[in-house]
């Protein structure tokens, strides 16, 4: 039994289907969400769907019981992860699960992007766990840039403060593939995985590569980090929502994003979505 946190969230929902696809039966599927009738389509395909919510940890073991092997994908709510990963790390322990893998951020120990704080405790929680796990540190995601990319398309113009900085993304699908093979095979117990794109792209060759695609003009304007997050404020982006972005493309920009592992490759056996096979697809 695999139990799979998230499971109606992008990565979720890809891990599940590459299970899938690769043999596993549905059955022996267990996704954990918060909200069932969200996952009726889970459901339908004989996925096992259990309520489970990382704020109420008194049903999380339960949740967790009889699963062997966990996907844990790290929450969604900036600022609240540390003690909703907690509840989840102590509920495996009671429940008796046997191996997880943890969805973390490149370089997480050593990156100075501001997300990466919490992945860094979340780490040392699982390192003090007991509990066999594998660290997939994931690199950024194309679709965090093919996603939203809507307003810029309509004015013509891509802000940013990310510099010359190079970012080494790969697709959602790609982070999938390794979480399935490395919950599936066998020898990653231990290993902590820095996971990134093939090919790097500088923010002005993204949007050089929309522009050819889309046959439209969009333009690259680079700011300083306070102007960026002002300019984002103005344009009616929430004051906290403006900062994150801000904070994401400073990592850019130090390299913090960028790197030359071929973890990723070597894991799902074949090249990652290149930033011109995403941009095809928006």
């Amino acid at each position: 039994m695999i139990a799979i946190t998230g499971a109606t969230g992008n990565l979720g929902r890809l891990s599940i289907a590459e299970l899938i696809r690769r043999g596993t039966d549905p059955s022996d599927i267990r996704a954990l969400v918060r909200d069932p009738e969200s996952a009726r389509d889970l459901d339908a395909q004989g996925v096992t769907v259990v309520r489970a919510d990382y704020d109420e940890p008194d049903g999380l073991p339960e949740a967790l019981k009889g699963a062997e092997k966990l996907l844990f994908i790290s929450g969604s709510e900036i600022g609240r992860r540390v003690p909703q990963h907690r509840n989840v790390i102590e509920a495996a322990q009671a429940s008796g699960t046997e191996f997880i893998a943890y969805t973390s951020l490149l370089r997480a120990d050593t990156s100075r992007i501001g997300l990466a704080a919490e992945h860094r405790a979340t780490e040392a929680l699982l390192a003090d766990s007991g509990i066999p796990h594998t660290l997939l540190r994931n690199g950024w995601y194309l679709e965090n840039y093919t996603e939203n990319l809507g307003p810029s398309l309509h004015h013509g113009v891509h802000l940013g403060s990310a510099g010359e900085g190079r970012v080494s993304a790969a697709s959602r699908a790609d982070y999938a593939a390794a979480a399935v093979e490395v919950l599936t095979g066998s020898g990653h117990e231990g290993e902590v995985y820095e996971l990134a794109g093939d090919r790097s792209f500088t923010y002005a060759e993204m949007v050089a590569e929309v522009s050819r695609a889309r046959k439209t003009a969009l333009a690259y304007r680079d700011m300083d980090s306070d102007g960026h997050r002002a300019a984002l404020a103005e344009a009616g982006v929430p004051e906290d929502f403006a900062a994150l972005l801000a904070d994401w493309d400073a990592g850019v920009k130090r390299g913090d994003l960028f790197a030359e592992d071929d973890a990723l490759h070597r894991l799902i056996g074949r090249d990652t979505t290149s930033l011109a096979e995403a941009v095809a697809r928006m």
